[in-house]
């Protein structure tokens, strides 16, 4: 039973690493599909038109065969702009997904450290009962105790093997990756900052469309009769939109609502990791009365103890076990909440 239980563990692990290696890439595939449509949008924008056609300039005179090569200023401003924007798009996302996971496994980082401490206290206590059991059998052997007094310090032993049992089933089942080299509070800040490159990013890119300095060279020709030979022809066109202040007034108003509504978004990160702090401020609030409430449990036990220290009979030694028993599973309570305690009240500091 035992094996298998390491066996599932091992699949759990194995299967979880694997989920964390593909979220690792998938930044960076996000990327790679990000520059590679940029660089497509900047190659269009930076390669010349090619045109040609038919044309009458006026009724009456020749048909005309014109064609030609054009460009544009700003399609060259563009292309830059486009590739700038892909760049912070790139930012953005691994920023995201870095919160994102460092929320995702934050608590659960916790509860796992805080279980793995609980073995060690299970591990501890028991260590003492099977102190305790050694005596108790010499005296039951001696015929100074009879075989029920040992069978409740046997059934605590068992409450502690199946404690350890189902403490460990959850450690193999929370996986958590390692810790972010960051705090939360700087991974949340992080995104916010590449959601606001981005959007400055994007503003750039649509701004460049309110004026325009265009090129066209090439060549025309008479078609008929085909009696000239060719002859070039060039044009440089200026245009600016007039509404181009209201624009960019629109376009700065658009990046602050922006921003005002990931703030607010429901499964943003700036959101969960305002709930991720009050779930551990809240578990703070728990855990501190739990210790309230376990030590004045462990305070009447050891009052107890003190009542029956110097009587040496049966019964005496019989509550006494008892006692002792309820004691050591009180120290696992009271060490475990200690921890959790000290953990979140860490993890509160660091991260918030």
């Amino acid at each position: 039973m035992r094996v298998k239980k390491m066996v599932m563990s091992a699949v759990v692990l194995l299967a979880s690493a694997g989920a964390f290696a593909r979220s690792q890439s998938d930044s960076q595939a996000y990327c790679e599909y990000a520059r590679e449509q940029a660089t497509a949008r900047r190659d269009l924008l930076l390669t010349p038109d090619a045109t040609a056609g038919v044309t009458q300039p006026e009724t009456g005179l020749p048909t005309q065969l014109v064609w030609g090569l054009s460009s544009s200023l700003s399609n060259v401003r563009k292309a830059g702009l486009t590739m700038d924007a892909a760049h912070k798009d790139c930012e953005l996302y691994s920023a995201t997904k870095s919160a994102q996971q460092a929320i995702q496994y934050a608590l659960p980082g916790v509860e796992k450290k805080a279980l793995e401490h609980r073995v060690e206290l299970i591990q501890q206590a028991s260590s003492r009962l099977d102190v305790l059991i050694a005596g108790t059998s010499k005296m039951v052997e001696a015929q100074s105790l009879t075989r029920p007094m040992l069978f409740s310090l046997q059934t605590t032993k068992i409450r502690l093997a199946a404690d350890l049992a189902d403490t460990e089933a959850k450690i193999a089942a929370l996986y958590t990756p390692d810790p972010a080299a960051e705090p939360l509070k700087q991974l949340v800040a992080k995104k916010q900052a590449g959601e606001v490159n981005e959007q400055n990013a994007l503003a750039r890119l649509n701004r460049q469309s309110n004026w325009d300095v265009s090129l066209s060279v090439g060549a025309h020709q008479q078609v008929n009769p085909l009696l000239d030979s060719p002859a070039p022809y060039g044009a440089i066109t200026v245009s600016y939109n007039l509404t181009s202040p209201a624009i960019d007034k629109h376009l700065n108003q658009a990046a602050a609502a922006y921003a005002e509504w990931k703030a607010v978004q429901e499964g943003d990160v700036v959101r969960n990791a305002d709930i991720v702090r009050k779930q551990a401020a809240e578990s703070i609030v728990v855990q501190s009365n739990r210790l309230k409430s376990l030590q004045n449990e462990l305070d009447q036990i050891q009052g107890n103890l003190q009542l029956v220290a110097a009587t040496d009979t049966t019964a005496a030694l019989d509550f006494r076990n008892q006692l002792t028993s309820a004691q050591l599973l009180l120290n696992i309570e009271i060490g475990d909440a200690t921890f959790r305690l000290s953990l979140l009240r860490t993890f509160l500091e660091y991260n918030f």
